[in-house]
């Protein structure tokens, strides 16, 4: 009697404990339980720690309360603008509500992420290239409210989402370059521009100030020419125009005056005249002869006249 006693109590015993072991559940920090009685929801959520179980009535249902992070798969689309892109993302969410996200949909992970690819591709479709390119904030939160609308029916939250890549083709990327040199060109010629209207300004206040001191234009010159000739590896050729020096000359005047009235200057002896030179009587042509006269001319005499010639005219 006491041998059957003692196999019931040890009979009880192994089924006692066969049951809690198959009763006996352990939840974690980070998740909660949604037990199934029959198929049917219960409403209490089994929170993290021990808990119990009918064994083959009930069913327990563990649902992860930590935030996922799931990269959505790159997008081909045109934008607004019609240039081929392809953008890629990366999503953020969590489950808030365990008996919606296991009862309302069958993969909630499955389908936020196909609603994160739909989504995406709508925005490239809706925005233009600068917007992908420089205004991601403003898309990220148009975004992550067309994924969030559907997700809360889920029981899931759309914590963030972010593009993370945009792609572009070569052709684009080397217009965009051009673009860009040609702007920053433009800025450089216009900075340019302003710095050479600001020098002109002081130039022309330099000049006027040095237009009171002919003397300064000299010492600026020569400034220029120590700072020209510090380097030392170059031949300097400094070309004086006539101009240059007729102003040097003039502006060096006034001092010689004063410098030839103070000094005393010496008597001049008076020179004696020069004597004037006898002029020479002009060489005169000797006569030439009569010419003989012919046989059984009469002789004719008479007084002979000889010509003189007229002096020559000294020019």
């Amino acid at each position: 009697m006491v041998e059957q006693l003692v196999v019931a109590i040890a009979a009880a015993a192994s089924v006692g404990v066969v049951y809690a072991a198959a009763a006996a559940r352990v939840v974690k920090q980070y998740e909660r339980g949604i037990v199934l009685r029959l198929g049917r929801l219960r409403n209490d959520v089994r929170g993290p720690g021990f808990t119990m179980i009918l064994p083959g009535i009930d069913r327990l249902r563990k649902v992860n309360m930590q935030i996922v992070t799931m990269p959505v798969p790159a997008q081909d689309g045109i934008t607004r603008d019609n240039v081929t892109v392809r953008v890629d993302a990366v999503i953020y969410f969590k489950v808030v509500d365990p008996a919606s996200a296991i009862v309302e949909v069958e993969d909630y992970r499955f389908a936020v992420l196909q609603m994160a690819q739909t989504s995406l591709r709508s925005i490239i479709g809706k925005s233009d290239l600068d917007d992908l390119l420089s205004n991601r904030e403003k898309l990220n939160q148009g975004l992550e409210l067309m994924i969030d609308s559907p997700a809360v029916g889920w029981g899931v939250q759309i914590d963030r989402v972010e593009i993370k890549d945009v792609s572009l083709p070569e052709t684009m990327k080397r217009s965009m370059a051009r673009q860009a040199e040609a702007d920053r060109e433009r800025r450089a010629r216009v900075i340019n521009a302003d710095a050479e209207l600001q020098a002109s300004k002081k130039l022309a206040e330099a000049a006027g100030e040095m237009s009171a001191q002919p003397a300064a234009l000299q010492l600026r010159l020569l400034q220029t020419v120590v700072a020209v000739a510090a380097e030392k590896n170059s031949t300097l050729v400094l070309p004086f125009p006539v101009e240059l020096l007729r102003f040097l000359e003039r502006a060096q005047q006034p001092g010689q005056m004063q410098q030839e009235l103070q000094q005393p200057q010496p008597r001049q002896q008076p020179q004696p005249e020069p004597e004037p030179r006898p002029q020479q009587a002009p060489p005169v042509a000797p006569a030439a002869a009569p010419p003989p006269a012919p046989a059984g001319a009469p002789v004719v005499s008479g007084p002979t006249r000889v010509a003189r010639s007229k002096p020559l005219a000294r020019h």
